[in-house]
């Protein structure tokens, strides 16, 4: 990853410290911002290839550093939240977050979760797939849009990549950590959280109710699973 940089986002000196001293390790040129005003004026600066991104910080915080740097850039970003933040962790999802890491942190799995995200905008882009069309729902990857009983959907990038990835096998059980593997790119981290509250946010948007006539159905002890109704 030498050439790569991050911009590093938190207003903690020390969690700053720690994750620059194995960035630098893995090659990577690291930019520090210790609030969110500072964090949208260094990454206009340096323009880094990826963000790591606290919630919780002074003057802005991390949600609506996120809020503005979509309306202009599609950088990776990875948010750091704690365990008691649910509805930021889902609102930093919802607002264009490409993954979060809970505090406290292995700060290995976070250089990890850098060098998947960056593996994958690498890798060579790949023919957009045909749309998947069920009664009354169509997942068009190409046009990157969901469209539920004739209304279109708005979906952030790993949702409709997970939706995607379920039912192009529907019927087929999905663990937590294959799915971690095929659409965030990197193996199982002790977390699979991620996993389970993008799951919330497509059942959310589809609606989906006893009547749907298809359905994400959680496998217990295994997984997910798309099924389509008889």
């Amino acid at each position: 990853m030498t050439g790569k940089t991050v911009l590093l986002v938190d207003d903690e000196q020390a969690i700053r410290e720690l994750l620059a001293l194995y960035l630098n390790k893995e090659g990577f040129t690291v930019h520090e911002a210790a609030d969110g005003a500072e964090a949208l004026i260094k990454n206009q600066e340096y323009k880094p290839d990826i963000i790591i991104l606290d919630i919780m910080m002074p003057v802005l915080d991390g949600l609506e550093v996120c809020r503005q740097i979509r309306k202009f850039s599609n950088i990776p970003i990875i948010m750091l939240t704690s365990r008691a933040e649910d509805e930021d962790r889902i609102m930093g999802l919802e607002l264009g977050a490409d993954d979060y890491v809970t505090k406290p942190f292995n700060s290995r799995e976070v250089v990890a979760r850098v060098k998947a995200v960056l593996r994958r905008l690498a890798a060579p882009q790949q023919q957009p797939a045909p749309a998947l069309s069920y009664p009354h729902l169509t997942i068009d990857m190409a046009k990157h849009t969901v469209t539920a009983f004739d209304q279109e959907i708005s979906f952030a990038n790993k949702e409709i990549e997970l939706l995607w990835e379920l039912a192009a096998q529907p019927g087929r059980a999905f663990s937590r950590e294959q799915l971690l593997e095929s659409v965030w790119g990197y193996s199982y981290c002790g977390d699979t959280r991620t996993v389970d509250t993008h799951i919330k946010r497509i059942r959310k948007k589809l609606a989906i109710n006893a009547t749907s006539p298809w359905d994400i159905k959680t496998v217990w002890g295994i997984g997910y699973k798309f099924e389509v109704k008889k």
